[in-house]
């Protein structure tokens, strides 16, 4: 984002667990924020945006979700920890979740057409016309992508 996170320090938001994007990547987050690594300038987005849209899908609360990744569990554990706790998502679901979230910047239509612009302008990318998701512009700023 403003100033370049460390090389290795997030997960790819296409990153998948239990074949559902953003999961890792949130959980990294939870993990970092906890252990004092989490740049600043995401701690505000922790539970919100793609983070609470997540949970809301899987049908878990942020907060025991947190609770549980801290206790010291793996992904996997984790992971079962949401099937048991959560909504139970058909693999349709689970489909359209994961093609709304990678293709979320490109042509939405709930928000205004210049907000993934003016995102990118906000963090020096603007001009990178083959950035079209969020999920590509992190993989940019993030350094897994040229």
């Amino acid at each position: 984002m403003n100033a370049k996170p460390e090389p290795g320090l997030f997960v790819s938001a296409y990153e998948r667990l239990g074949g559902i994007v953003w999961i890792p990547r949130m959980l990294r987050k939870i993990r970092m924020n906890a252990a004092g690594r989490l740049p600043a300038e995401y701690q505000p987005f922790l539970g919100k945006g793609f983070d609470g849209r997540c949970v809301r899908f899987l049908g878990i609360d942020y907060e025991r979700l947190v609770a549980r990744v801290l206790e010291g569990a793996t992904d996997a554990e984790v992971f079962a920890w949401i099937r048991e706790h959560g909504a139970r998502l058909t693999d349709e679901q689970v489909g359209v979740w994961n093609e709304f979230m990678t293709k979320r910047g490109w042509n939405d239509t709930d928000v205004p057409p210049e907000k993934f612009r003016d995102y990118k302008e906000k963090y020096g990318l603007g001009h990178r016309d083959d950035i079209l998701t969020y999920f590509d512009f992190y993989e940019v700023d993030e350094g897994r992508r040229p």
